[in-house]
């Protein structure tokens, strides 16, 4: 590990082996948040591994303990240690549940088609407080299912050692490579804003240079690699079915395979090649055969568990969670508060802090709720105005910690 540690091993390890599951009424009870805590400070620790690239031991502690589990911050593990093929290999048969959980996030993308925008930071602030929460909610469900498809593209990289189970949804239940090429189709990471190409990266979208706008982007190149995976695997090609939709379908590629990206990403040329000899074959009629399907255990054990007691569920939460009185709310804005200490939280960042009211890169904070940054001075006035309630706010939970 770095100089700066979050958990110590001993630590990671106690929390790792504490992970356990919740029945649905007991989301957000005051153990399902402590648990959620622990995963966050997991979460932190796997990043600030990674990025100092001395060993992952939480990844480690995951496969030897068998503990991967809130959705935000789950799905950035599962983003950190799924990249190491034991991780996959060791989910055996949850790794059906994964996938569903992908293919539901990936069409979600692929619906978005341009329709609304849930990075609209610019927009006027205007609007109510009901609103800025579903920006919000729009805006964590938008960057959730980037991270899906970046999971589905590392299990994908499992391909030939996957069950056949898993197989068989990813390529006859889901028909996971049509969807990737809608996906590149309609690319939702890429907009146009006042005539000018942005890219969604690192968190925020960006202003593309022109001559930066034939440069492959981490995820399209994570599209790129899952359709090598399914299409030029052994054990895909034995059993994906290529009909004649499929074929109309995956031949749409060859239109994006031009010299620049091959120049970026050479393995290419054998899809390209794969796609030539596809466009000269027959097609294939549908397969008939008899195929034992096996059911995702985890969300039919919800089903199972739940039939008939939604509305008691409902009503529970609604008592129980919802309902949180000023102690609690206190006592859990501190934890929270302590779970996210900023020098973790700057050593994670993808990049540099950028001031609040210029967006251009800042190096100071303002001293009294210590959250939003600045370039200069003459910012920090200018936003004054705007900051002012919201630093109050913050600098009075502070004092009550």
């Amino acid at each position: 590990m770095g100089d700066l540690e979050l958990l110590l091993p001993g630590e990671a390890d106690v929390l790792v082996r504490g992970l356990h599951s919740f029945q649905l009424r007991e989301m957000g009870s005051e153990g399902w948040n402590k648990q959620h805590e622990n995963l966050e400070k997991l979460n932190m620790q796997a990043i600030l591994d990674a990025t100092v690239s001395q060993g992952e031991p939480i990844q480690e502690l995951l496969v030897t303990h068998g503990k991967v589990h809130h959705e935000a911050s789950i799905i950035n593990l599962l983003e950190t240690v799924f990249f190491h093929k034991e991780v996959c290999e060791s989910a055996d048969d949850k790794v059906l549940d994964l996938v569903d959980y992908c293919h539901r996030k990936l069409i979600l993308l692929v619906a978005r088609n341009g329709c609304g925008d849930p990075s609209e930071e610019e927009r006027p602030q205007d609007s109510t407080p009901m609103q800025e929460l579903q920006k919000q909610a729009e805006m964590m469900e938008f960057e959730i299912s980037l991270k899906a498809l970046s999971v589905l593209r590392y299990i994908t990289d499992c391909v030939d050692s996957l069950s056949l189970s898993t197989l068989n949804r990813m390529l006859s239940t889901h028909n996971l490579p049509c969807l990737l090429v809608e996906l590149l189709e309609h690319s939702p990471w890429r907009r146009r804003e006042g005539g000018k190409l942005q890219r969604f990266e690192n968190g925020r979208w960006q202003t593309v240079a022109p001559s930066e706008q034939q440069r492959l982007n981490k995820l399209d190149g994570q599209v790129w690699i899952s359709l090598y995976n399914l299409l030029l695997s052994p054990e895909a090609q034995a059993r994906y079915c290529l009909t004649s939709f499929v074929k109309g379908q995956l031949l749409k590629l060859q239109a994006f395979l031009t010299d620049i990206l091959l120049d970026q990403l050479p393995n290419l040329a054998d899809l390209k090649g794969f796609l030539a000899q596809l466009a000269l074959a027959e097609t294939q009629p549908p397969k008939k055969d008899l195929v034992l399907e096996q059911i995702p255990e985890i969300w039919d054990r919800l089903e199972r568990e739940n039939q008939g007691k939604w509305q008691a569920i409902a009503k529970h939460q609604l008592r129980h969670v919802f309902n949180p009185s000023d102690q609690d709310l206190r006592r859990q804005a501190q934890r929270w508060a302590e779970t996210y200490r900023l020098d973790v939280l700057e050593a994670i960042a993808p990049e540099r802090p950028r001031c609040a009211y210029c967006n251009a890169e800042a190096s100071k904070r303002c001293s009294r709720c210590q959250s939003v940054w600045y370039c200069c001075r003459e910012c920090q006035v200018k936003h004054w105005e705007k900051h002012a309630k919201t630093c109050v706010l913050a600098a009075q939970g502070d004092r009550a910690k």
